[in-house]
């Protein structure tokens, strides 16, 4: 159901971003359109997971160099059935970990050290999991793809207002509809990137509980770490946004609903569906599972075991 609904939301943001030349430039503008975002989308195949990891400093460890972590990754990718992805660490006091990569046998996944020390062993391999479940169900190549074209999408409609718009005479639409178009057109594409990113971070949740079996112990890390994200800035993140659907946790400042605007599910709507994965699972949750944060009582533990 979930690969089905984000089917249709890229088909439909592709759409718009045909519309949109349509509206410019008529079939040309269509065809120009086209040739753009097929032009985009290949360079971020090939380019886009090197690109992130180098914007954010990550830095690429192994066995000798971060052994605990590197042996936990190794422990989860055959629990899911993937190759051994490239690991990375962040150098960022704010908790969060991604993926990328335009495959399973090209991902890689990366956590921060502020990550690394939060959270207990349980915790992050459940916060891992749901990288690799994000791997395995080829988000990450969603993901980029649907961000490439968003970005289009508001590039080609300010290209159209400043080239096109009043001065083409067979424009319907006018000065007016131009504006019209600059502004709805990018608002549009936003909101179908933040539905088809909100869809695949419950399926790699889901995912994830699977691969680590333990749907509390995610839990546990999503309250953890969506708290900490909302006191600690990740200034990197700050300054490139388009990334922000990339996290576990939106990295920027200020999302603390689940609207429309948000990358992300609300942590609650998150956490709930875990518990309830974890009771259909038939697990019984110890006092160390328990979600903790801003909606639970649970005391926190203790610093994470490379903290």
């Amino acid at each position: 159901m979930n690969t089905m609904r984000t089917g249709l939301l890229m088909a439909a943001l592709m759409g718009l971003f045909l519309a949109v030349g349509y509206v410019i430039g008529r079939e040309q503008g269509m065809v120009i359109a086209f040739i753009m975002a097929a032009g985009m989308n290949l360079f971020a195949y090939w380019n886009a997971d090197k690109m992130v990891l180098r914007m954010y400093g990550a830095r690429q460890v192994d066995r000798q160099s971060a052994p605990e972590f590197y042996d936990l990754i190794e422990d989860l990718a055959r629990n899911a059935g993937l190759p051994m992805p490239k690991v990375y660490i962040i150098d960022n006091p704010q908790p969060n970990a991604f993926a990328t990569g335009r495959n399973p046998q090209n991902a890689a996944v990366a956590a921060t050290t502020g990550l690394l020390q939060l959270l207990s062993r349980d915790e992050i391999a459940g916060v891992m999991a749901h990288e690799l479940a994000h791997v395995k169900n080829r988000d990450t190549l969603v993901m980029t793809m649907t961000a490439i074209i968003a970005g289009a999408i508001s590039m080609l409609a300010n290209f159209g207002m400043l080239f096109g718009g009043s001065r083409n005479r067979d424009n319907p639409f006018g000065a007016i509809g131009m504006i019209l178009l600059v502004v709805l057109a990018p608002l549009a594409a936003m909101l179908v990137q933040m539905a088809i990113s909100r869809t695949r971070e419950y399926g790699a949740d889901r995912g994830g509980a699977v691969i680590s079996g333990q749907p509390l112990a995610l839990a546990s890390a999503l309250a953890k770490i969506s708290g900490a994200a909302q006191r600690i800035e990740n200034r990197t993140a700050e300054a490139n946004p388009a990334t922000a659907h990339m996290f576990i946790i939106n990295p920027l400042s200020g999302a603390r609903m689940d609207n429309l605007f948000s990358t992300h599910p609300n942590p609650r709507n998150r956490i709930e569906a875990l518990q309830r994965m974890d009771r259909e699972m038939g697990g019984g949750a110890t006092a160390s599972q328990q979600p903790t944060g801003p909606w639970s009582s649970a005391r926190p533990q203790a610093p994470g075991p490379w903290g």
